[in-house]
């Protein structure tokens, strides 16, 4: 006997298994729904490319792409879920703007992004655009900008930076996964009811939320303690030490 088609348990598990870390593949998204997120994706990326470049300088590009790098190499290493037969792994959305500015962060979210999905098939060509939306339009703009009001009201030293991003972390993560849930809604192809596919989407993605603001802060915390400068988001930031200059010797000076 020929085995009957899957059960919506194992269709939910399917969706589970393949967006576990935001990435859509191929075939989820309807056509319509896949056109429209890729037009909204098309339309920032070409904005940012005017915009990054009130962002960058001499001093501030090759820490573009130095963190584009990073979080190429970060999205491509998976870290277990406690208990589930699922993994995750960093998106970087605010560890790049942060780091370098949200219209950069967008265009180096988008390279890595198009690399994974051309050569390593991470993610599919025809959800390229869904995916820049979700992960490199919509994780940096919900990120961000709840970065953005936390530095206003938090003091600004290096710890409030890194609580405000933290918790801007965090929040990109579920936004994320939550607006997929919403596109699956309206154009997916699979068949599993709202509710269902919402309470298992957000109880992994707030896993994986907690190892994604881990990872940012550890990052922008280690480079705050040595290049404050070349941060982005801490324009401004209070050191608690100030370090004096020596003052400079004449040459040949006997100590």
């Amino acid at each position: 006997m020929l085995p009957g088609p899957p059960g919506r348990e194992s269709l939910l598990q399917t969706v589970c298994n393949k967006v576990d870390d935001v990435h859509v593949p191929d075939g989820f998204l309807d056509v319509p729904t896949s056109v429209a997120t890729g037009a909204l994706a098309a339309g920032t990326v070409a904005l940012a490319l005017r915009k990054a470049r009130t962002e960058l300088d001499d001093r501030t590009a090759p820490l573009a792409g130095l963190t584009a790098a990073f979080v190429f190499a970060g999205q491509m290493m998976n870290f277990p879920l406690p208990g589930l037969p699922v993994s995750g792994h960093l998106i970087g959305a605010v560890l790049t703007a942060v780091l370098v500015g949200p219209w950069t962060a967008v265009l180096c979210m988008t390279v890595v992004l198009l690399v994974q999905a051309v050569l390593f098939a991470d993610g599919g060509l025809t959800a390229l655009g869904t995916n820049v939306f979700l992960m490199a339009l919509l994780a940096v703009v919900v990120g961000y900008g709840l970065f953005r009001g936390l530095v206003a009201v938090l003091p600004r030293t290096r710890a409030g930076v890194l609580t405000a991003t933290g918790i801007a972390a965090f929040a990109s993560v579920p936004a994320a996964a939550l607006t997929f849930v919403g596109l699956f809604e309206v154009g997916g192809t699979v068949d599993v009811p709202l509710g269902t596919v919402v309470a298992a989407m957000a109880g992994v993605h707030a896993l994986i939320a907690i190892g994604e603001a881990a990872i940012t802060v550890a990052v922008v915390g280690a480079v705050l303690a040595v290049r404050p400068d070349l941060v982005h988001g801490a324009a401004g930031l209070r050191r608690g030490v100030e370090l004096q200059r020596r003052p400079t010797e004449p040459a040949g000076a006997l100590r």
